[in-house]
């Protein structure tokens, strides 16, 4: 994964772990909505679409959280989509409220930044988390890593929802193909 990202064009720096598909998901802990802790086991028997944003306040943000909430209403009940930023659980809470986000689980980074560190999607010169998607299977494998290079691009829909779909007819990595 590339190291650095733009922002209107402008270069940020990525800092944290460097993850690739085919190892195993880093752990990491978050805040609810409701304040409480929430870690990545606490999703073991689901396959895990993460989606990182940088923030709820800016249009590109809001909408990839609401098309990622309507993608999600075709989903089976063993994929949760989780939406991952620095924004606080108050603000998530208020704005999931507002915009009736019922299938993407919320999550802030806030506290410790172990998501944005973990997965190496912390902007370093803004403390924001980087745009992308990851996609972990049951065994908490990471098979699809999609980095956004222009955080205010909106990611690509289609490229995650097929790679889903590999997990889903491939559920071992090793079936995958991908070594």
């Amino acid at each position: 994964m590339d190291r650095k990202i733009t922002f209107k064009s402008k270069p940020l720096s990525l800092v944290g772990r460097r993850i690739k598909e085919g190892q195993p998901a880093a752990q990491f802990i978050v805040t609810d909505r409701d304040l409480k802790e929430v870690k990545l086991s606490d999703f073991r028997d689901s396959i895990k679409i993460i989606t990182s944003f940088l923030s709820l306040d800016t249009s590109t943000c809001n909408m990839q959280v609401k098309e990622f909430n309507k993608r999600a209403a075709q989903f089976s009940k063993d994929i949760v989509v989780i939406g991952l930023s620095q924004d606080l659980p108050f603000a998530q809470k208020r704005f999931c409220e507002a915009n009736k986000i019922e299938k993407v689980i919320t999550l802030s980074d806030y506290k410790t930044n172990s998501f944005g560190i973990n997965y190496g999607l912390l902007i370093k010169e803004l403390r924001l988390l980087a745009r992308a998607v990851i996609i972990v299977d049951k065994n908490n494998i990471i098979r699809y890593i999609q980095l956004v290079q222009e955080a205010s691009n909106e990611p690509d829909y289609e490229a995650a929802l097929k790679a889903l779909e590999d997990v889903i007819q491939k559920p071992s990595f090793k079936e995958s193909g991908i070594r």
